[in-house]
């Protein structure tokens, strides 16, 4: 293909850690110990270790550290060349390590093989002979037994894998922690102070544009992280999303910011947040509009939502701003995968019951109630963001008889108004099927996972067996089919839900963000899916930078896809299906086409 278009990455973050709020941790850690967990102390350890004029970080550039580190390696090659160094390091060795196995025998191993009802007698034995011979260094006093463990697990490689051994065999606490919650969210704390040296967005670009080739694009997505009950974020949201536009107006031909809309935001500095007038059957966003300051006046790309963070993506407040979107051929992207950012809070009456689907009561006696409302179970926190986050909730926006149910009980008059509602025959006059939205990481690795493994699954298979329609959401043979979506909600992976909304409705996209670290066990199924004709032009690239650093960098994942997709299947997925979700067009401005992408 001659004269590509640039690749441009669908998916990216370069908000900084002052964006993010203090409570990360809140309902993951145990005994509210997350309050000990201020993200913000740690952003200031970080700030502290690489711009402090006193950091270690910046002792390997003082003459007293190379010194110390030429005399540490006169040490070592000692030990080396000479044989009575050897000798000496061998037997301090022993005796290290004996010490530290005399400390762990007493405090984990003979505990517990006491518990276990296993005899101890070959294990004190051991103890009794190295007790006896003096091999030990038995002391009380906590200050020596730590910087023998520090020495250890320092200078003594072999030792230090025999303590972690036997601490793993014979600890049931270490065999306890840390769970997957507790990994993911070290993970990202870890990820937020691996940037948390930078102060502004454009630094963190730097670091996300060097690693692609010349040219390349970048989608930049906010977050607004303030209603998500973990404490307020340092940095305001009109302030995270004004440095954005700055950060635009520098690299205009590398970036595309979104705006990150919440329902539950009222307003941005001293602007109103969402105002609009209804002309016709069309929004019109108000001048002292924030939404419109961003999306018109400063030609922002398009919307970015989180529904996680504790709200559904068909919230009564965002429908007037779907047909804005849908009307004008704005993206938005939404994030569907399990996670570790969602709303900390305790689950609200109101999410007790989902407000469209209905599940079956199986009543003989009473036929008006043999429906109703699917009833949602989920109660940890991290366990609600499922009833937001779920793929099939957004047949709520795409199909008609869905969207209707909204419209029809909607506190606010002009939404009926706006969608033509008529109540007489409980339809609507235009509605949602042009949305143009893109599933953010497609559901999640395990989802795709689950894919292959539901192999007598009805609902899946027809991914195969009907590969330009997927599974009929409200029908069975051409006939409605009332309880269908409470079977899908339940026991159909999320793959085939997306895969089945991109079927059928053209501007519905999907990316793979994130999940495309695990290359080996998402490119089978990514391959099968870029063999679809339709699929094929619905799925964009995406990293997810710089989110998913703990797994891999950006270049480490662009290299890996690149060596694994043929030439085709990646320009499609990067160069050609970015061009088509990004082209819209605003109210008094010119489309976006292939100029202003740069093409």
């Amino acid at each position: 293909m001659k004269n590509k278009p640039p690749i441009i990455n669908c998916h990216t973050h370069v908000f900084t850690a002052d964006s993010v709020p203090p409570y990360l941790a809140k309902t993951i850690v145990p005994l509210k110990l997350w309050f000990f967990l201020h993200l913000g102390f740690f952003v200031k350890i970080t700030r502290w270790w690489f711009r402090s004029s006193f950091s270690p970080y910046k002792w390997p550039y003082q003459s007293w550290y190379r010194k110390l580190r030429h005399i540490l390696y006169q040490l070592r090659t000692a030990m080396i060349r000479y044989f009575i160094w050897q000798l000496v390091k061998t037997i301090f060795g022993v005796i290290i390590v004996a010490s530290i196995f005399h400390i762990t025998y007493k405090g984990t191993i003979q505990p517990w093989l006491i518990k276990e009802c296993i005899s101890t007698a070959w294990a004190d034995g051991i103890h009794t002979f190295l007790t006896n011979h003096g091999i030990l260094i038995v002391v009380d006093n906590w200050w020596i037994k730590g910087l023998l463990l520090i020495i250890l697990l320092l200078f003594f490689p072999s030792g230090r894998n025999l303590l972690l051994f036997l601490l793993k065999k014979f600890s049931g606490l270490l065999q306890m922690l840390p769970g997957k919650s507790t990994m993911g969210i070290i993970s990202r704390y870890v990820n937020i102070l691996r940037f948390a040296q930078y102060k502004h967005q454009k630094d963190i670009f730097s670091k996300l544009i060097n690693q692609y080739p010349p040219g390349t694009q970048m989608i930049v997505l906010p977050m607004d992280m303030k209603f998500m009950d973990a404490g307020e974020p340092k940095k305001p949201f009109e302030q995270q999303m004004s440095e954005l536009y700055e950060l635009k107006k520098r690299r205009s031909q590398q970036i595309h910011p979104f705006l990150f809309v919440d329902p539950r935001r009222e307003s941005a500095g001293n602007k109103a947040f969402f105002n609009y007038t209804i002309e016709g059957s069309k929004v019109v966003l108000d001048n002292d509009c924030f939404i419109k300051e961003y999306m018109e006046d400063k030609a922002f790309a398009g919307f970015k939502i989180y529904p996680a963070l504790g709200y559904y993506p068909f919230d009564e407040a965002l429908l007037p701003l779907w047909k804005y979107a849908a009307d004008n051929g704005i993206p938005i992207m939404t994030h569907c995968i399990r996670g570790v950012i969602y709303y900390r809070g305790p689950k609200k009456k109101e999410w007790d019951e989902h407000p469209v689907f209905e599940q079956n009561m199986n009543s003989q006696d009473d036929k008006s109630k043999k429906y109703k409302p699917l009833h949602l179970e989920q109660i940890e926190a991290n366990d609600v963001q499922e009833i937001f986050t779920h793929p099939l909730n957004y047949a709520c926006l795409l199909k008609p008889s869905l969207l209707v149910k909204l419209v029809a009980k909607a506190k606010d008059d002009r939404i009926r108004q706006l969608f033509g509602y008529d109540p007489e025959t409980n339809t609507l006059k235009t509605g949602l099927e042009h949305l143009k939205i893109c599933f953010g990481h497609f559901g999640g690795e395990e989802e795709w996972e689950k894919y292959f493994e539901k192999d007598r699954d009805n609902y899946t298979s027809q991914i195969i067996r009907k590969p330009f329609q997927g599974i009929e959401f409200q029908s069975y043979q051409g006939k409605a089919r009332k309880g269908k979506l409470e079977q899908i909600w339940h026991s159909v992976d999320w793959y085939s839900i997306i895969c089945s909304l991109m079927l059928q409705h053209e501007n519905v996209y999907a990316d793979i963000s994130y999940i495309l670290h695990g290359d080996a066990k998402i490119l089978p199924l990514l391959h099968f899916s870029l063999e679809n004709e339709v699929l094929k032009k619905r799925i964009l690239y995406g990293s997810d930078f710089y989110v998913v650093r703990n797994h891999k960098s950006d270049k480490n994942m662009m290299a890996d896809m690149r060596a694994r997709l043929t030439e085709l299947e990646f320009d499609q997925i990067a160069r050609i299906n970015p061009v088509s979700y990004l082209q819209r067009s605003i109210p008094g401005h010119a489309d976006i086409n292939d100029s202003t992408l740069n093409i």
